[in-house]
């Protein structure tokens, strides 16, 4: 019997794409072809015009930190292993929003506005200070 993650989502035949890049240490994004906006996390139509002409794009990997919360406690497994944590919302380069983690970054270091990278952890985007 396999182990539950509750890190990971469930991979299925429409977000494939997304953690074999992942995977490779490249971050995509979807990008609409009749708006021409970006978003996060993947679908399959533009949740800006309804369109469905929407194709995948490498994103740059760079983001700015726009709020984050301290994890001291988490039951699920892996999480309780990584107490404390950083969990994080960010702004990506390209206009999308995207919730994350945030690593190799000092308790109490996190700002509003500071410049992060995308990083890879067992294959998952997560970010980290730097530009």
């Amino acid at each position: 019997m396999r182990a539950v993650r509750y890190d990971v989502p469930e991979t299925d035949a429409f977000t494939r794409p997304y953690w074999e890049a992942a995977a490779e240490g490249r971050l995509l994004i979807r990008r609409c072809g009749a708006c021409g906006r970006a978003h996060h996390y993947p679908r399959e139509f533009c949740p800006h015009c309804w369109s469905e002409d929407v194709t995948w794009e490498e994103a740059s990997g760079r983001a700015t930190l726009y709020t984050w919360s301290t994890v001291h406690r988490n039951d699920l497994p892996p999480f309780g292993e990584r107490t404390p944590y950083i969990a994080a919302v960010v702004d990506l380069a390209e206009g999308p929003r995207m919730m994350t983690e945030l690593v190799h970054c000092a308790q109490g270091a996190p700002a509003a506005g500071m410049a992060l990278r995308v990083t890879y952890r067992d294959g998952n985007p997560v970010f980290e200070p730097g530009g």
